[in-house]
């Protein structure tokens, strides 16, 4: 291991929507920087070549087969976690969703809308309540709750979106504060992202008449006149996994090359 990656060594994280995207960024920078790292992704597939990445480079990784909109399937994945490792260090509830069944409230459809809710808020949600049951028995940990500048600024074509994001920052603020009061030691922030370059981001383009006039305009919706990489997601989500951000709690990093200081 080089020097000075050792961050978070020998903590136990679990990445969720961990085979692709920021998720994939997140796993691999986790793991360069000392930690065990648990895959998860509904996507088995994709997840064992990130985990096959991780270990040629020298890494410690695993798969976890997790649906998060399923409880069943969260508590067995922590209570498996807790059984090989004993502890959970680092939770990042990183698995969404976006586009397909979006629109603005006079087009988003029922089923469009509980679609989205039910990754990037419920999900969220049952990442959170069964991460502070592992992490409050070994004396604390962190967790990171991927949410967006979609949940702090509006955009009218994306109703059910915004407001799944939006939830995610609120319930990443009660967490923070529950968990404080009650002397768990686990603190909870949000990292809110820009328009960054992934393949959910990527098919969104695709998606569009014109894709490379679509790609452009992400661009320079930026003052930095670029979309964001994986990697720049990832180092801020590393920064609220490690002691370095011991006195952080319910608070939202914006990761957005400044749109939103505009």
């Amino acid at each position: 291991m080089a020097a000075g990656q050792d961050r978070i060594a020998g903590k136990i994280a679990l990445v969720t929507g961990g085979a692709s995207g920021i998720g994939r960024a997140i796993a691999r920078m986790f793991a360069e920087q000392g930690a065990t790292v648990m895959v998860a992704d509904i996507q088995e597939t994709l997840a064992l070549a990130v985990v096959a990445e991780i270990a040629e480079a020298g890494g410690n990784a695993e798969v976890l087969a997790l649906d998060v909109t399923e409880e069943d399937q969260w508590a067995a994945a922590v209570d498996g976690v807790l059984e090989r490792h004993g502890r959970l260090d680092v939770l990042v509830n990183n698995a969404g969703v976006g586009g397909g069944g979006d629109g603005t409230i006079e087009d988003v459809t029922l089923d469009g809308w509980r679609r989205i809710m039910g990754v990037n808020a419920e999900g969220v949600m049952l990442g959170c309540k069964h991460g502070v049951r592992a992490m409050k028995q070994t004396g604390g940990g962190s967790i990171v709750n991927m949410s967006s500048i979609a949940g702090i600024v509006g955009a009218p074509q994306l109703s059910a979106y915004c407001a799944s994001k939006g939830a995610v920052r609120m319930l990443t603020k009660s967490v923070a504060l529950h968990c404080a009061r009650k002397g768990y030691g686990i603190r909870c922030n949000s990292v809110h992202p820009s328009y960054t370059d992934t393949p959910m981001v990527e098919r969104m383009i695709q998606s569009r008449s014109d894709p490379e006039r679509m790609r452009a305009a992400l661009a320079s919706a930026s003052p930095f006149g670029r979309m964001g990489e994986p990697a720049d997601i990832a180092g801020a989500v590393l920064y609220l996994a490690s002691d370095d951000s011991a006195f952080v709690t319910g608070t939202e990093l914006v990761v957005d090359g400044g749109v939103t200081a505009m």
